[in-house]
């Protein structure tokens, strides 16, 4: 018990390391809300967009959210970050992280949205019509309001199931809160910064766990 306690709880060793994981906790949570924020409004757009029925446009929507849903999200930042360069593009390890991450939130938001809408039953798009609305004032006034609500738990739960992902950023060296315990434990020899950083993602991402929660709960008893 006590060389656990050593190892993984050594208070002095937290301490040390505590500035250095809390400047990495600051730049996770800034990633994670470019990322959910990227992610959300891509997602919409592109549900909008496929919501149009233009052949190629879909057929390209298709595509993009097969391949995001598909490929790991590691894969995604990897290609972006040594792929790029060759191609006379090079992004920062932030840059790429905020992308990757974005990229796949918006693929399983534009499904998510896409279903929403379809779930929307037919006979609201009647009555806007007969209303003499237009398709895209049915699409933004009557549409998007039922389907938002209709994917507002599915949407939370996937966004804080990616925005997790920010401790992938490590592999390209972003210093978010993962790579910097990581840094420090190599340098004391301890693994006590990795307790540290363990603490502050369960004190960002729990609350919004239990929030999702409520928000599903809510919705369905409103439902």
């Amino acid at each position: 018990m006590d060389r656990l306690l050593d190892n993984f709880f050594n208070f002095e060793v937290m301490a040390k390391a505590w500035p250095s994981v809390l400047q990495g906790f600051g730049l996770t949570v800034l990633v994670s809300i470019l990322v959910i924020v990227l992610g959300l409004a891509l997602g919409l757009g592109l549900a909008v967009l496929r919501s149009m029925r233009l052949r190629v446009a879909d057929a390209l929507i298709v595509a993009y959210v097969d391949l995001f849903r598909t490929l790991p999200q590691l894969v995604i930042i990897i290609v972006l970050y040594f792929g790029m360069p060759y191609v006379g593009l090079t992004l920062s390890p932030f840059v790429t992280t905020v992308l990757a991450l974005g990229a796949v939130l918006s693929a399983f938001a534009c499904e998510i949205f896409w279903s929403a809408m379809q779930a929307v039953p037919r006979g609201q798009t009647d009555a806007a019509r007969a209303l003499g609305f237009g398709p895209m004032r049915s699409l933004f006034r009557i549409i998007l309001p039922q389907a938002w609500r209709l994917a507002i738990p599915m949407l939370t739960n996937r966004a804080i199931s990616i925005s997790k992902g920010t401790a992938l950023g490590t592999a390209v060296s972003l210093p978010e809160t993962l790579g910097q315990a990581q840094s420090f434990m190599s340098l004391v020899a301890n693994p006590s910064p990795l307790t540290l950083a363990a603490a502050l993602y369960l004190a960002l991402f729990l609350p919004l766990v239990v929030a999702s929660r409520w928000v599903e709960h809510t919705q369905t008893r409103g439902a």
